[in-house]
């Protein structure tokens, strides 16, 4: 009998595989090509206001820690697209087929809306919303439509990127009217905490709305000091830190949360030291950059105390079973 030899492989079988670059497919190389495309773009229209405004000059930072995660995180963008897709049917298998096509659209739609007031009135805080918006939504659609059209799971392989999608909403400025209600807000209760404090120490001072009155003289407590600049820049270094150092969702939004809550007692604790300081050495002692360093420096303690908190979150508390 004559044995068979292995025939080589059918040339239709060669032309249907998936052509891969960086090891994966060319559809899905290609959604990602055209998402940082996107993101290049709001790079350089929020750089404006990193440009202007003290409170944002952490966006620098945007660009190249949403690479740095990309860069990271390929290994598993591989992984997650070379696994099958897990069959859904009825109404949840609708929705995940109908959702990325809805993302997709609504996030092309708000970055055009972007674009057309970035021509029509300039740089403003709406038109870098819009923006943002549109490349964190245009992001995931593509990718995620692109990830299902190769068969892989696409949430599975979109939520990879999600940091890099999202992280321009936080090195923007807020749209005025939210900005403006918030710093109110944070206003009225940092000057009422500061005066109470002070007060119940039995120190003389005075409250007449944001403006604490002295006896060397009166400290306004002014926007710089509601706590925006340090809320935003600590809510940008949590987001990172989270979606470097964790896996698990409920991880990464409790130290989202714990940035924030830092940031406010940081901040609060800053209003109280200089209160003191204009107290003992009159409201002159904490003007210019004395007033700036410090208000970097709750941003740096907050970092180092979000550090440590990865540390604490990352702990794994086995228990031995007695003999």
């Amino acid at each position: 009998m004559r044995s068979e030899s292995s025939a080589p492989p059918a040339r239709h079988d060669l032309e249907s595989r998936p052509k891969l670059i960086l090891g994966v497919s060319s559809t899905l190389a290609l959604a990602v090509l055209v998402a940082v495309g996107f993101m290049v773009f709001t790079a350089w229209n929020q750089s404006h206001w990193w440009r202007l405004k003290a409170d944002y000059v952490f966006g620098w930072l945007a660009p190249f820690f949403a690479g740095y995660v990309i860069y990271e995180r390929w290994p598993e963008v591989i992984a997650a697209s070379r696994r099958e897709a897990i069959s859904r049917v009825g109404a949840r298998g609708f929705l995940f087929r109908v959702v990325p096509w809805a993302v997709a659209t609504g996030g092309a739609l708000c970055f055009l809306l972007g674009a057309l007031l970035l021509a029509a009135v300039g740089a403003t805080y709406p038109t870098s919303l819009a923006l943002a918006l549109g490349t964190g939504a245009v992001t995931l659609g593509l990718i995620w439509l692109a990830a299902q059209a190769v068969g892989a799971d696409g949430w599975g392989v979109a939520r990879l990127f999600v940091f890099p999608a999202l992280v321009w909403l936080v090195s923007a400025p807020m749209v005025s009217i939210v900005e403006n209600a918030l710093s109110l807000f944070l206003l009225g209760k940092i000057t009422s905490v500061v005066f109470f404090v002070f007060e119940s120490l039995g120190m003389a001072i005075e409250q007449q709305r944001n403006v604490l009155v002295l006896p060397l003289g009166e400290v306004g407590v002014a926007e710089a000091c509601s706590g925006i600049r340090s809320l935003m820049g600590c809510l940008f270094a949590g987001s990172f830190l989270g979606a470097m150092c964790f896996d698990k969702l409920w991880k990464k939004l409790a130290l989202i949360g714990a940035a924030a809550a830092f940031a406010l007692l940081m901040n609060l604790l800053r209003s109280l030291f200089l209160t003191g300081w204009a107290y003992r050495y009159g409201p002159q002692a904490i003007e210019g950059r004395f007033h700036d360093w410090t208000g970097f420096a709750v941003i740096g303690v907050t970092t180092l105390g979000l550090l440590g908190l990865t540390q604490i979150l990352n702990w794994k508390v086995t228990f031995r079973s007695a003999k």
